[in-house]
């Protein structure tokens, strides 16, 4: 009988490896992020196709015999029973593998976007969307900005796509064309700031500490690449103070953005004071690398025509758009309550996650 004692290898010191060791690690490293990342995408797109498949059973044998929902009952009931460790079988969700396979050719899902959004996104789509255009709009838009299922409910509920790069801007012509497409396609018009509950008779100081108070939202709203940077933020110049209502930094454009609230109509003037901030934040606080600073000046409503002409005077990059506490308020009154609402949507998601977990 062998009495020693068990040996262990150690791993030895980083200081004695190769110089070259910490590359090597952080290729391998990089195989193994990407292969994860492979794995979960193809495991969702066989689940993506075996619900489509599902749906498609039982979309085409209801078309064949005429059947009703109580079939599907009783279907769940049989696949519980037949995989019992297996969830994601319950009626609820066997309806919407039906409306999965009615809503797309198979070889649409299997194809990107969709194949990479998660089934809870897709519900979302399905639910809250009329058509295959809008569908494939709202799929593209979630993968590329990398929308939780949440985040992609908010924006539908609040008609993203009708306002997304919608800004009166002269980008195209103060900006290098790589660089204005970007920054068009960061504009919203109106920017919904439903968050602060009712903004009637405020000023702009109040809505600018009620957007600080809630930043996280504000920053939701902006769009993917904001960072916050301050409020009343200090400007001098030549011995005066100025002070610029919201200061960001975004990340993708690679400058600092002034914006400015207004809580009345648009006016000509306002964007004198607007080039003054950004003139001075580009002298003092930009840094090598950094492009020239975007202006978004935020009013209350605007006439386009008078913002297109009053900026085609400015060499600078700014953007005038409208802000909102209620994307409703321009909506005739009998389309208001067909607008679904993010409790709904999230009640309806919640119950049909908990009946894919009952056993």
């Amino acid at each position: 009988m062998n009495n020693e004692t068990p040996r262990f290898e150690s791993a030895p010191a980083k200081s004695s490896l190769p110089t070259w060791y910490p590359d090597l690690l952080d290729r391998v490293s990089a195989h193994v992020v990407t292969g994860h990342r492979r794995a979960v995408a193809a495991a969702n797109q066989e689940m993506l196709t075996s619900y489509w498949s599902i749906g498609k059973e039982i979309l085409d044998r209801q078309h064949e015999e005429g059947w009703g929902t109580r079939v599907v009952d009783r279907l769940s009931t049989d696949l519980k029973s037949r995989f019992p460790t297996t969830t994601g079988y319950s009626p609820r969700n066997l309806k919407y593998m039906r409306a999965f396979a009615a809503a797309w050719p198979k070889e649409t899902i299997v194809q990107a976007p969709l194949a990479q959004l998660p089934w809870y996104h897709h519900l979302a789509l399905l639910t809250k969307v009329d058509t295959a255009e809008l569908r494939s709009w709202y799929a593209a838009a979630a993968v590329d900005r990398g929308w939780s299922r949440d985040v992609l409910a908010l924006h539908i509920e609040s008609r993203f796509h009708e306002r997304s790069g919608k800004a009166v801007t002269n980008f195209a012509t103060a900006m290098p064309p790589e660089q204005s497409d970007l920054a068009q396609q960061a504009t919203r018009d109106p920017y919904l700031f439903d968050f602060l509950g009712t903004t009637d008779g405020w000023r702009e100081r109040e809505l600018e500490q009620k957007l600080v108070e809630h930043v996280g939202k504000f920053l939701l709203e902006l769009g993917q690449g904001f960072a916050f940077v301050g409020q009343q933020v200090r400007l001098e110049l030549d011995g005066e103070e100025f002070f610029c209502d919201l200061l960001f930094y975004h990340l993708e454009l690679r400058c600092y953005v002034v914006i400015e609230l207004k809580a009345v109509k648009f006016d000509a003037s306002f964007l004198g004071q607007l080039g003054l901030y950004m003139a001075v934040v580009d002298d003092v606080l930009a840094k090598d690398g950094d492009k020239p600073t975007i202006g978004l000046l935020l009013c209350r409503n605007k006439n386009r025509v008078v913002a297109e002409y009053a900026l085609k005077g400015f060499k600078a990059p700014i953007g005038v758009a409208e802000w909102t506490s209620a994307i409703t308020s321009s909506l005739p009154d009998e389309f208001r309550s067909a607008l679904p609402s993010v409790a709904e949507l999230e009640a309806e998601l919640t119950s049909a996650a908990d009946e894919d977990l009952q056993p």
